[in-house]
């Protein structure tokens, strides 16, 4: 597993050993990270060849590495990492595939509902077309790297993941401080749809498709009770009993984030179809109910 020290990646090794799996870590600085739940941590950069000798005896191979997309301006050096964390490391997991003796039976590999680009109120499932602008081209790109898998004989999952909502990180961590003092608000107008996910129903998706035989392609990873982001706000205000009517317009966003706004601004209206229709059921399908669980 790669991406084994983010958000998703530490849950998900938590929950993958507590079922008995034997998980091989990739990770970029193994020295640093010695309190996680792995067997076993390995030096790789995602960005050379994998070593041959990493996949023996793998059953599985889950791919979540990628630079940090919603964390400062998208300088032309921080869009050519956020891309090549992604595109050459999963060019580099295949090739590695392609290459072993003995070949893992499933591949799954990280993608954003950031595929379907700015969609206003468009209903989105696994079969829409891809969108524009960079995060669209970036996901498009790397899902394309993942697919020849496929013709190596490999059962191949592309999880297209909203914004994970958890107690100890991502998005609402970092909403829930002007919230609690009394100053959230709307992003712009508040009009476009927000796809979030609770952190346990993103690891149960991840677990579910490595344990599923019959699921294959791509799954929006996605709660089906799926708001706008006036909607939320106003959820999130009530959870905490504090007023959030202060809206953040579009234009200082701009200001503040330059192009990476984009990532607050556009409407994904992502429903999860292909996992409710394989039998996935979420733990949290809902908005009030995850937001109680995380926001206290």
């Amino acid at each position: 597993m790669t991406g084994v020290t983010g958000l998703i990646g530490k849950a998900l090794c938590q929950k993958l050993k507590s079922e008995g799996h034997t998980i091989i870590g990739l990770s970029r600085s193994p020295e640093k990270n010695t309190k996680l739940a792995v067997n076993e941590l390995l030096k790789w950069d995602g960005l050379s060849q994998l070593p041959q000798e990493y996949l023996q005896g793998v059953d599985a191979v889950v791919h979540l590495a990628g630079e940090p997309v919603a964390e400062g301006r998208w300088t032309d050096e921080r869009k050519k990492r956020i891309r090549d964390s992604r595109i050459i490391s999963t060019r580099n997991l295949v090739e590695a595939m392609r290459l072993a003796a003995n070949k893992p039976a499933v591949f799954v590999c990280g993608s954003a509902v950031g595929f379907y680009g700015d969609r206003a109120d468009e209903i989105l499932d696994e079969n829409s077309a891809a969108g524009t602008g960079f995060l669209a081209d970036v996901c498009k790109e790397w899902e394309g790297e993942a697919n020849p898998a496929r013709a190596l004989g490999i059962r191949v999952v592309e999880l297209r993941t909203g914004v994970v909502f958890a107690k100890d990180g991502g998005a609402l961590k970092k909403m829930l401080p002007p919230f609690k003092m009394g100053v959230g608000g709307p992003l712009g107008d508040g009009r476009q749809w927000f796809p979030w996910i609770h952190l346990d129903d993103t690891v149960g998706l991840f677990d579910f498709a490595l344990n599923t035989a019959s699921f294959d392609g791509v799954i929006n990873a996605t709660a089906p009770g799926i708001v706008t982001n006036a909607d939320f706000t106003k959820q999130l205000g009530k959870v905490l009993h504090r007023p959030a009517f202060l809206p953040v317009p579009a234009f200082a966003l701009n200001l503040i984030f330059g192009e990476m706004a984009v990532v607050l601004l556009a409407s994904q209206r992502a429903l999860p179809k292909a996992a409710l229709a394989a039998g996935y059921k979420f733990q949290y399908p809902d908005l009030v109910p995850a937001l109680e669980n995380l926001a206290h």
